[in-house]
């Protein structure tokens, strides 16, 4: 009979799988057959198929009818909604993305930090209005957008190392495709404050973005300014930056950071 640390160890490697499994969904991948995921994971096809029977009966994945292609399920959605709504960020940052919108008279997005990619939480248009809803929560990815670069560059080598081992996809001819550049690019952005995303992901548009701290020190979020390149020129990145910069401090002081004596 297994003792009990022999279960436990069991558990967890059952629940390692588990995650490996979901991850292998995005935005892009949104339904994946069982081949594709067993090549993805390198977890044996019977323990997948094994995997996503548990998964799909307590609504993490839903099966096609008829067909052997999976895709995330709705309990997934039901669970990332009680994480939004009881997010510290989306809470006390409302009034100051409010502030930024007015004082920039361009749109403005506070995104979060999840991994090789930035997910939107709050989102103003240059008039004000919000364009985001639980519905319509959207990713991009980290190594061409403003609020990924500036949250990307304070992660840890082994971080930046996924996010191009993922791959460098060009989405316009702006985008930095060169792991060297990237890495010069980061580094560029800790010795200033702020990440410019010069129509790096969406031609015609730029983005000026500054990292926001927890209580802890830990850069696990961004804030940006975007509007169209003809708008913002060259000569507003700087005036703009100062202003992110201070709106995105603002926040974090809000959520606790002090400073250099969090970081200790």
């Amino acid at each position: 009979m297994p003792d009990k640390q022999e279960t436990r160890s069991d558990s967890i490697k059952s629940l390692q799988k588990a995650i490996t499994i979901l991850g292998c969904f995005s935005i892009v991948d949104r339904s994946l057959s069982l081949a594709d995921i067993a090549e993805r994971t390198g977890i044996p096809k019977t323990t997948t198929h094994r995997m996503l029977a548990t998964l799909r009966e307590v609504g993490f994945v839903e099966q096609d009818r008829g067909r052997d292609r999976y895709r995330l399920g709705i309990r997934l959605f039901e669970l990332g909604t009680v994480v939004f709504a009881n997010m510290d960020l989306h809470r006390e940052a409302g009034p100051f993305v409010d502030q930024l919108t007015r004082l920039s008279g361009e749109g403005v997005h506070l995104c979060v930090f999840s991994g090789t990619r930035v997910v939107t939480v709050d989102h103003r248009e240059a008039d004000g209005r919000s364009a985001n809803s639980v519905i319509t929560i959207t990713s991009s990815p980290a190594y061409c957008t403003g609020v990924g670069k500036a949250s990307l560059a304070y992660q840890d080598e082994a971080t930046v190392d996924r996010v191009i081992r993922d791959g460098l996809r060009p989405f316009t001819r702006n985008t930095i495709t060169d792991p060297v550049a990237l890495r010069a690019e980061l580094s560029t952005i800790r010795k200033r404050g702020y990440a410019v995303d010069n129509a790096e992901h969406q031609a015609g548009l730029r983005c000026v973005s500054a990292p926001i701290r927890n209580h802890a020190g830990r850069v696990f979020a961004a804030i940006s300014v975007s509007g169209s390149s003809v708008r913002i020129t060259g000569d507003r990145i700087e005036p703009m930056a100062e202003l992110v910069i201070d709106i995105a401090d603002r926040i974090s002081r809000q959520l606790g950071y002090r400073g250099c004596e969090a970081e200790r």
